[in-house]
């Protein structure tokens, strides 16, 4: 929560489901940093995931937040896994100004011995595909589409190689997510918790974002030097100190966080994006989707002399009469 009187730039300022952007001038570098707490116990609480799953899903919430509130106009920031984990599917999307809604899918057998096994992590429960970032700015607009190959691969570690790869800029991402157990009135309830921290390097000078290399070929001896930014380099080592628990800590908050690791340098924050739980889905939405249906398809849909339509991401359930769309057609 906001703390009374609190003004931008006092710790506890921007509270939970706030992203909070930043930049610091010394070091050419601006970020964003958030913690989510009651959206993802709303999201999280529509839906009898495994707790490993639901966290794998937290995190990739929280990336979607931070990435999709640098949009500058009016759209959609969407992050989507196809993979051959447990996990074989994840999706969520930001539409701007700050609607998230989001929902996995996972093959439950297997969720379960990978669980018994011990090889819950993220990585393990993706497996082999492709995470897929795109922009979609509206009708009559060209979507942006960057593919990241997973490969027992960390989400973390996806955004990484998508920035060095699509949008070649230096970038650093911190994910955290933990399920804190806070004493109620009857006993101790369960509330999820996530951090997250997205940094890049934007110098004015074109020549200063070269990275190093990527790892070459047969006979590459790893011995090529690092012409990495001092700057960079820096903001890199700094970033890295963070822990998971600072992260998703509600007494540091973002703001403290930041201070934390660049007050040194002086570290500048702007006005918060708040975060909504809020799902697109409407029955008027439906029934146009529906009246797009053949005779044969309307029939094929009845179930129990209804059409019935559960929306994946908010678990809504809506009814339909046949006769409705049967008659028309």
């Amino acid at each position: 929560m906001t703390a009374p009187h609190a003004k931008l730039g006092d710790f506890g300022f921007a509270g939970d489901d706030t992203v909070v952007p930043f930049q610091v001038g010394p070091l050419d570098a601006r970020g964003r940093v958030v913690q989510l707490g009651p959206i993802l116990d709303a999201i999280l609480g529509r839906h009898d995931y495994p707790e490993p799953v639901a966290r794998l899903l937290a995190e990739a919430m929280t990336l979607t937040v931070l990435l999709g509130t640098s949009l500058k106009f009016d759209g959609k920031f969407i992050l989507q896994t196809r993979s051959d984990g447990p996990v074989d599917m994840l999706v969520a999307d930001f539409t701007t100004p700050g609607s998230l809604r989001a929902y996995a899918s996972f093959d439950a057998e297997r969720m379960a011995e990978a669980s018994a096994a011990g090889k819950a992590s993220p990585a393990d429960l993706l497996g082999k595909g492709v995470l897929a970032l795109t922009i979609d700015q509206g009708q009559h607009m060209q979507r942006y589409q960057g593919i990241v190959q997973l490969d027992s691969t960390s989400l973390e570690d996806a955004a990484r190689t998508y920035f060095r790869q699509s949008e070649q800029i230096p970038t650093e991402v911190r994910l955290s997510v933990a399920r804190q157990m806070i004493k109620g009135q009857n006993g101790f309830d369960g509330h999820w918790r996530s951090g997250g921290l997205l940094s890049q390097f934007l110098p004015e000078a074109p020549e200063r974002l070269r990275l190093p290399d990527l790892p070459g070929g047969d006979g590459d001896n790893g011995e090529m030097p690092d012409p990495t930014d001092d700057a960079w380099a820096e903001v890199q080592a700094l970033v890295s100190t963070v822990e998971a628990d600072e992260l998703i800590d509600p007494t540091v908050g973002p703001e403290r966080l930041l201070y934390r690791l660049f007050h040194e340098h002086g570290v500048h924050v702007f006005e918060g994006a708040d975060v909504i739980d809020d799902c697109s889905c409407s029955r008027e939405k439906i029934r146009g989707i529906l009246d797009g249906f053949t005779e044969e398809e309307i029939s094929d849909s009845i179930e129990d002399g209804k059409i019935k339509v559960s929306c994946e991401f908010c678990s809504t359930h809506y009814e339909f009469d046949p006769t409705d769309f049967v008659t028309r057609n």
